[in-house]
């Protein structure tokens, strides 16, 4: 049951070119956005499409298969956790984030 815990699964489209990071040793981190769409039908009969956006962050060989074949508009498969992160704003507002850290990324679509 362990395996199971902090476990992100999400299927969407990149929203944007993902950003990729050279630390000093070589060692990349990718940022990119993940958009998820869900379809319904409302209480008036009406359909709905919300769209959802997500924070993922890529480290090692996972950020290098996103850097080489990953662009705006492709449609991938990631999986990951959830991770939770707050700064103070260089307007002194404190801000938190969220992002799925991946640790696995299926390439979809053409």
């Amino acid at each position: 049951m362990n395996a199971m815990k902090n476990k992100v699964q999400l299927i969407g489209h990149v929203g944007q070119e993902p950003e990729v990071k050279i630390f000093g040793e070589g060692k990349k981190v990718v940022n990119l956005s993940l958009a998820t769409n869900e379809s319904y039908t409302n209480s008036k009969g009406e359909k709905v499409e919300d769209t959802q956006w997500h924070r993922v962050k890529a480290w090692g060989k996972v950020a290098e298969i996103i850097e080489k074949y990953v662009t705006k508009g492709k449609e991938i498969a990631i999986e990951g956790k959830l991770t939770y992160s707050d700064y103070v704003d260089k307007d002194g507002v404190k801000r938190y984030l969220t992002e799925v850290v991946a640790n696995d990324v299926l390439l979809l679509g053409k």
